[in-house]
């Protein structure tokens, strides 16, 4: 079978670019609007994108001063847009940190029902420090805790999602029987972080779980994706770095027995379009020079696990010794890494960092006319560094518009491109194989997860 492009549409404030509120070609809806979502995840659909995606932070955040802050929680808004919508993918993100499984699993399954097999879950660890307090907590756990935790808690889940068979609803009004017994069975699970009786009390869903999404790119993180994930989202700054991170994705999957199509990897891209490439640069130069110098402060102390840069002046030149070993960050390991081997490639200054971080918090950012764009993506696909792309505009709606209208039939031409869905589920789209149950006839099964 060829080879097909993959393509999710990442919905965030009112574009990528941490400016992006005030630039007057960005949406004048308030982030609590649920028209502003409906009408995305429609312009999404009628462009035939695999998925929408919604990130969640678990703390406001100091920076709400000058940042947009305060969208809605995203397993409530999946749940309205899976009666808004018909068939384009609804992923969200849940903390493994500040979950507990029996609750998210029904959340889930709940989701994954109400859309018809459409929904997939992006899980986290949550490593904003500040997060911590809203739970009863002293500190935040520590890297490999948290990912420990997470480990357990995908297993939880798991047998939550897998403790009813396909075929356990009976509903036999003749002979009064609703359900077999024997086709469901507890979870029963006791671990070093969970116990949990269960059965689920919601019967299996459509595509038996939702479709694992991840997106941690430190050792640990890779580890976690390698084992778990059906789709990562992660964040590169080259081509280089991407097909480096694309190649040890699979050889760790292939060694834990998985089948390397069964891991899509789709790398953040946030694109300034023009009809002409000096007019895409505008659209950088203007929302930089929109940006707070606080915002893009607090966000790269956030990485480094709270890190004090304020002594240092926006437009003194940057070495690595100005900032902290990535290697002992305990929030956002991968992130810090990828700053640290920026700063030490092309020795910016602290404002230019500032402007680089703040189009897309250190992923991948391209400008051009719709035709370099798609030339850029068919590029990363053709040559290994990618299996499409989680598409993150830098104002929205207007950049996603261009994207939809100009660069996604640009990508149908080239025949990288779906023009019209095929039926069935979110699992089915991404080409991935369907979650085996508990209950079937004792055979090998290809495993997804």
């Amino acid at each position: 079978m060829t080879r097909e492009l993959h393509l999710n549409l990442f919905i965030n404030g009112r574009g990528h670019h941490e400016a992006a509120w005030r630039h007057d070609a960005s949406t004048y809806r308030a982030l609590t609007d649920v028209s502003y979502y409906r009408d995305l995840a429609l312009a999404a659909e009628a462009a035939k994108l695999d998925s929408i995606f919604f990130a969640d932070h678990v703390t406001l955040g100091e920076d709400i001063e000058h940042a947009t802050r305060g969208e809605l929680e995203p397993l409530t808004l999946l749940g309205s847009l899976a009666a808004l919508t018909e068939r384009i993918g609804l992923i969200a993100t849940a903390s493994t940190t500040y979950s507990e499984p029996y609750n998210l699993a029904r959340q889930f399954a709940s989701l994954d029902h109400l859309s018809g097999g459409r929904i997939g879950w992006n899980i986290v660890t949550s490593w904003a420090p500040s997060a911590a307090a809203n739970f009863g907590l002293e500190q935040q756990a520590g890297i490999d805790q948290r990912y420990a935790r997470a480990n357990e808690f995908v297993e939880v889940v798991s047998k939550l999602w897998d403790s009813w068979a396909r075929d356990a609803i009976l509903d036999d009004r003749a002979s009064g029987s609703y359900a077999r017994s024997q086709g469901i069975r507890p979870a029963a699970h006791s671990g070093a972080f969970f116990k949990v009786a269960g059965a689920l009390n919601i019967p299996r869903s459509p595509q038996g779980r939702p479709v694992f999404v991840q997106a941690g790119s430190s050792t640990d993180g890779r580890a976690f994706a390698a084992r778990y994930a059906e789709a990562i989202f992660t964040a590169h700054l080259n081509k280089e770095s991407a097909i480096a991170f694309y190649n040890d994705i699979k050889t760790q999957g292939r060694a834990l027995g998985r089948s390397p199509d069964q891991i899509v990897i789709l790398p953040g891209i946030s694109a300034a379009i023009g009809s002409t490439e000096a007019e895409a640069k505008r659209v950088w130069a203007e929302l930089n020079e929109l940006s707070h110098p606080s915002v893009g402060l607090a966000r790269l102390s956030n990485r480094f696990g709270g890190y004090d840069f304020s002594h240092l002046k926006l437009d003194q030149v940057l070495s690595v010794e100005d900032f902290p070993d990535p290697a002992l960050v305990q929030a956002s390991r991968s992130r810090a890494q990828s700053i640290t081997a920026l700063v030490a490639r092309e020795r910016p200054t602290l404002r230019g960092l500032l402007h680089s971080l703040a189009g897309a918090r250190g992923h991948f950012t391209a400008t051009g006319t719709p035709e370099q764009i798609a030339g850029i993506i068919a590029d990363w696909f053709t040559s290994g560094a990618s299996d499409g792309f989680n598409v993150m505009p830098p104002i929205l709606p207007q950049q996603f518009e261009i994207f939809a209208g100009e660069v996604v039939p640009l990508l149908r031409k080239r025949g990288l491109f779906r023009s019209e869905y095929r039926d069935g589920t979110l699992r089915d789209r991404l080409g991935l194989d369907p979650v085996p149950s508990q209950f079937d006839p004792a055979e090998p099964v290809r495993r997804s997860a």
